[in-house]
């Protein structure tokens, strides 16, 4: 990774979870963002109803018609059970339900081996009621052994966030299960912005320096601290200009993803003020901060054309092209 990089902004479909997944995409589009971090639900790219190969293709050439890179995240509240929320997890007690949740994940590596994306997104899950820690820690290791093997054949990297609330919520978290597997290289870290100022006790900035090499996707929202309630930017204590310095310092060149998975009431409102505000504190960030890419310059107003080259093109039906998965930074190249 080369320090000094331009950042690479995204939004997440789960924050625009009222569009359509084709018109999600050309908003973001159209808006000027990098990125999308698409989140495989009911409504989005849904991976347990028919035809996902086929559906995920037409993603793809999408994507690639619009000029939107990706990240797939698997964090649908109720993809796998209509009752339980997250559910089944990665450490519930029956390992028919476990196996149920690895099996997402291998589909969403499928997915994302297909899309040509960054990384696929993970969770653990809670604490189940009754489980003591040593043996919720044994069967989320299992659990993800064929994930991550699926993930290093794929070359996709499969990027655990710490989530407040859950077995692994911290950073701290992160190295426990890291160590635990024997490091192996295609386990990298999701890391939301926002959850660092809930929790953490080092400064945001300074988990972005302590998690570099392993850092693989980004989300990031307003927060504050103790209270893990995403918010809009401007509403929480976030100083963001000193995290995009720190995200461009590491070199990271994955996306930087806005994560508002309750505002998608409204979304496309949300979405059109965040990447003016992520831009702004880039630009004010210390040493200043490249966010718009040589190709964006030169390129302004070809959104619309492309994305009518993309229907056209579907409507051909094309061989897809994958894009190449980026590493992380800290990742061999």
């Amino acid at each position: 990774m080369t320090p000094g990089s331009p950042l690479l902004f995204g939004y997440g479909t789960n924050g625009l979870a009222d569009l359509r997944l084709d018109d999600a995409l050309a908003l973001l589009a159209d808006l000027g963002y990098d990125g999308v971090g698409l989140t495989l639900d009911h409504m989005h790219l849904d991976p347990l109803a028919p035809g996902l190969a086929e559906r995920t293709r037409r993603v793809a050439r999408r994507l690639d018609a619009l000029g939107l890179q990706v990240t797939v995240e698997t964090g649908a509240r109720y993809v796998l059970d209509p009752r339980r929320k997250h559910g089944p997890s990665l450490l519930d007690p029956d390992p028919r339900d476990r196996d149920r949740r690895t099996g997402l994940l291998l589909r969403a590596v499928q997915v994302a081996a297909e899309l040509g994306a960054h990384a696929v997104h993970c969770f653990s899950g809670v604490l189940p009621a009754g489980t003591d820690e040593d043996t919720a820690w044994k069967r989320l290791a299992d659990a993800l052994g064929p994930v991550l093997d699926a993930a290093a054949s794929a070359g996709v990297p499969l990027a655990v966030e710490p989530e407040p609330g859950h077995l692994l919520a911290t950073l701290a978290d992160f190295h426990r299960l890291r160590r635990t597997l024997g490091d192996p290289g295609a386990l990298g870290l999701t890391l939301d912005i926002g959850h660092c100022l809930c929790l953490e006790p080092l400064s945001p900035a300074d988990c972005i320096r302590d998690a570099a090499p392993w850092l693989r996707h980004v989300q990031i929202e307003d927060m504050r601290r103790g209270v893990h309630e995403h918010l809009p930017f401007g509403e929480g204590e976030l100083d963001v200009p000193p995290v995009l310095a720190a995200l461009a310092a590491a070199g990271y060149r994955g996306l930087t993803v806005v994560e508002l998975p309750r505002h998608s009431h409204a979304g496309p409102h949300q979405a059109a003020v965040s990447l003016p505000f992520l831009r702004r504190a880039a630009e004010t960030a210390p040493g200043g901060v490249s966010s718009v890419r040589p190709d964006q310059r030169a390129a302004s107003g070809a959104v619309h054309r492309k994305a009518e080259e993309g229907v056209d093109a579907e409507r051909r039906g094309p061989t897809t092209t994958r894009r190449g998965a980026v590493p992380g930074a800290g990742s061999p190249a």
